[in-house]
């Protein structure tokens, strides 16, 4: 199983080219990034965990950037998001995006993905709550197809365009994996539907070994391989035996959290993490 960390690119936080060069030089295998384009300040919708809203969400940078710049900090170290708001993103300016960046790392790139929480925040960009999952499937799919083909089209109830022609293409064939946040049944179906992967959060009470179950059953249902749908933890335990579990269970990635400190805090914090990576 591999281990990597994810991060809320703070803007007063450490840079995040430092970062991916300390995690690539201590052996972690990816760098995960959190999104969200702005925070309204009405304040409207409650922070799903309770209480009020931390600092670091309406300080982050913008993932694809943030990730350029550790692309050019690194060699092998992988590259998500970890989550990308697809409904708050067009899909055309999406896709050349991720092409770029997956090219310019040389076939780095980890599509994370989310249909986000913030009401506000979504409909400052057009998106509506109600509607978020069928956007984001539409886009995801739009996206897809601007990948894989040469003059790409998709007619859809919320994604419309005719042939277009968007290069480059992803450096990874036929694209970036494309990892679905969620835990729900719902979650399950779209991530077989058309992703590669589950990326979900590692609450109280998570069942190591019916996660991965309930993935393949549904993949099965579906006459999908479940061989080609991988599973990566987020904000996984630091826990050596609770990890342990993790790869016994047939969980592919687990994602340890940098915590929301300065510079010098962050490099410990990885410090620790080190003998978790055995």
């Amino acid at each position: 199983m591999k281990i990597g960390v994810f991060y809320f690119p703070a803007d007063y936080g450490i840079n995040v080219g430092e970062l991916g060069a300390a995690l690539e030089a201590r052996g972690f295998d990816s760098l995960f990034v959190c999104e969200h384009t702005h925070i309204p300040s009405s304040r409207k919708t409650p922070f799903p965990s309770g209480g009020e809203l931390p600092k670091k969400y309406v300080h982050t940078h913008d993932p694809f950037v943030a990730l350029s710049f550790a692309a050019a900090a690194t060699k092998k170290l992988l590259l998500g998001t970890g989550v990308c708001l697809v409904p708050q993103h067009d899909p055309i300016v999406a896709a050349k995006t991720i092409a770029s960046l997956d090219q310019l790392s040389g076939g780095r790139f980890v599509f994370g993905i989310g249909a986000g929480w913030n009401v506000e925040e979504m409909e400052n960009h057009g998106a509506h709550y109600d509607t978020r999952f069928k956007l984001m499937r539409e886009r995801v799919l739009a996206m897809k197809k601007i990948w894989t083909e040469e003059a790409a089209t998709y007619h859809g109830d919320f994604v419309n365009f005719d042939a277009i022609w968007s290069h480059p293409k992803p450096k990874q064939t036929p694209h970036p994996p494309i990892l679905l946040g969620g835990e729900t049944d719902y979650t399950l179906k779209r991530v077989v539907e058309f992703c590669d992967g589950w990326f979900p959060r590692a609450k109280p009470g998570f069942d190591m070994k019916g996660t991965v179950t309930r993935l393949h059953q549904f993949a099965e249902k579906a006459g999908r391989d479940p061989k080609t749908l991988s599973t990566t933890v987020f904000r996984a335990a630091a826990d050596a035996a609770t990890l342990v579990g993790y790869r016994d269970a047939g969980i592919d990635r687990a994602l340890l959290e940098v915590p929301d400190l300065g510079r010098d805090e962050i490099l410990r914090t990885l410090d620790k993490y080190v003998p978790l990576l055995a």
